[in-house]
């Protein structure tokens, strides 16, 4: 007899459909197989359903066992089609009788005594089985947090294989689970640091919010123990919430990665990612034998940190060229390609010297120009073409550690980032464009018109200071989100000045 049963698969970030046939019949020539282009895991998983069939009180006497996974030219990676090969094999064997098994689709990894254990991608499955038009989802438990947050199709959460039986022969009854996704997104979106904790550096501060008011990449230059790592790890608390879009396509990454919990399936706040200089270039784009999301990925929609950065090898940060012009990143192998989303804000962050003290006026530096000049050469000039902001973080005196004030709240700094935001989205209404720094060579022109006061400015600074086309462009779309700041339409004189200075490493350090 044959069976059909629904399911589902993972492929990058994405669920494409699964449909699992299970054909007992009597041949000469018995045995079990199963095809459809499984891997490992899942070519694994007939013995994992075999004992799972029998420790759930069923038998699994069959002459002649062909298991088909469809549709047969993808790759089926990992052990979630164990639950619906299971209910495939009860139904062909007549052990179970089911309409309702046609409405559903089923997912989850079974253990030998028949438990359900959690399964990656579930919430990618979830929308793939909506879109596919199924009346319900049916997984493990541990899934149910992450799936539930899908509206429009029921979230069956079981725990054995014999509940599982029971809900599709209506001996078990089972209500729908839901996730209010709005609540789940006010619950979470809480940051457990603020920069009210930062004393002093009130430049770096504004030049921070600079950049998360348009999107720049910014760079912090200065000595060991200045606060780089303080100020970057409170940056995302100044960008504007997670939307209900946002949140769904960062956690579908984390998701596909195993990276959820029962507890915080849902990715709420702005992911901060701050990998070690020895990471490799699959560990930060992406990749592997079965390619997985890198620290790219993971940042996606958040904050991506790279400290003491001419530490990092400079093969690995050429690898950060492609997500950051495109927003993805593709990873390919002999018979697949995927990609993975990758819209992130690139914060570095580096001494001036390789003993840390050029800058500081309290420590002489013991570095010689060469060292210096070897130092700051193993950042690419690609790489830094695509950071808007540079900004020198000096020592904290020590009048602005004892000083008993508290600093702006990371809320108050994060209305005046939405505002900017939201005229940013009306500026850019019907475009690919959704902030300042994602402007093209066209809008720069179009959005980023100055004064004869303004131009004259730009101009006598362009060549005092010797700087180059690319640092042009850069000022101009600076000044344009120093005037959101402001609420004010047209760029001003005092616009124009301010993003200067934060080209001032083009001329010191990258002379």
């Amino acid at each position: 007899m044959l069976a059909k049963v629904r399911s589902a698969g993972t492929y990058g970030v994405e669920a494409y459909p699964v449909e699992v046939e299970a054909n007992v019949a009597q041949s000469d020539f018995s045995g079990v197989a199963l095809v459809g282009l499984p891997d490992a895991a899942v070519k694994e998983s007939l013995e994992r359903v075999r004992a799972a069939v029998l420790n759930s009180g069923y038998h699994y006497r069959v002459h002649r066992l062909t298991v088909n996974l469809a549709p047969a030219d993808m790759r089926k990676e990992g052990p979630a089609f164990d639950l619906p090969i299971a209910v495939g094999i009860l139904l062909a064997t007549e052990q179970i009788v089911s309409p309702k098994a046609a409405h559903y689709a089923l997912t989850g990894e079974l253990a030998l005594d028949g438990r359900l254990r959690r399964v990656n991608g579930a919430l990618a499955m979830a929308l793939r089985c909506r879109a596919e038009g199924c009346m319900g989802l049916i997984l493990p438990e541990e899934n149910a947090e992450e799936a539930g947050v899908v509206e429009g199709i029921e979230i069956i959460p079981l725990s054995t294989l014999t509940q599982v039986v029971g809900f599709l022969t209506d001996h078990v009854v089972m209500e729908s689970y839901r996730v209010d996704i709005r609540e789940a997104l006010r619950e979470h979106s809480r940051y457990e640091v603020d920069f009210s904790e930062v004393k002093g550096q009130e430049h770096v501060k504004r030049a921070l919010t600079v950049a998360a008011a348009g999107g720049h990449n910014a760079l912090m230059v200065g000595p060991p123990g200045a606060g780089k790592s303080m100020l970057a790890q409170r940056l995302p608390t100044i960008l504007p919430p997670m939307t209900i879009e946002e949140a769904l396509e960062t956690t579908k990454v984390y998701s596909a990665d195993g990276r959820t919990d029962r507890q915080l399936s849902l990715v709420a706040t702005r992911p901060f990612r701050a990998p070690h200089h020895t990471i490799s270039e699959a560990g930060l784009a992406g990749g592997g034998a079965d390619p997985r999301p890198g620290e790219v990925s993971l940042a996606h929609h958040g904050v991506l940190f790279l400290d003491e950065l001419p530490q990092f090898e400079r093969r690995t940060l050429e690898v950060l060229r492609q997500p950051m012009e495109d927003g993805a990143v593709t990873i390919s192998r002999a018979k697949m390609s995927v990609t993975y989303p990758a819209q992130f804000m690139l914060l570095c962050a580096l001494n001036p010297c390789p003993c840390g003290y050029l800058t500081d006026p309290r420590k002489e530096c013991r570095c010689t120009p060469r060292q210096v000049a070897a130092y700051l050469g193993k950042i690419s000039g690609p790489l830094l073409d695509r950071v808007d902001i540079q900004v020198e973080v000096p020592a904290v005196q020590y009048r602005d550690l004892r000083s008993p004030a508290d600093g702006e709240p990371s809320e108050v700094i994060r209305e005046r980032v939405i505002r900017a935001r939201d005229m940013q989205r009306e500026r850019f209404a019907g475009t690919k464009t959704f902030c300042n720094a994602r402007m093209s060579a066209r809008l720069i022109k179009k959005h980023c018109r100055i004064d004869g006061a303004a131009e004259t400015t730009l101009s006598s600074a362009m060549q005092s200071f010797a700087l180059s086309a690319r640092a042009y462009s850069k000022i101009l779309k600076l000044a344009r989100t120093i005037a959101d700041l402001d609420g004010a339409g047209e760029i001003r004189t005092e616009h124009v000045t301010e993003a200067i200075q934060y080209r001032s490493l083009d001329r010191n350090l990258w002379a």
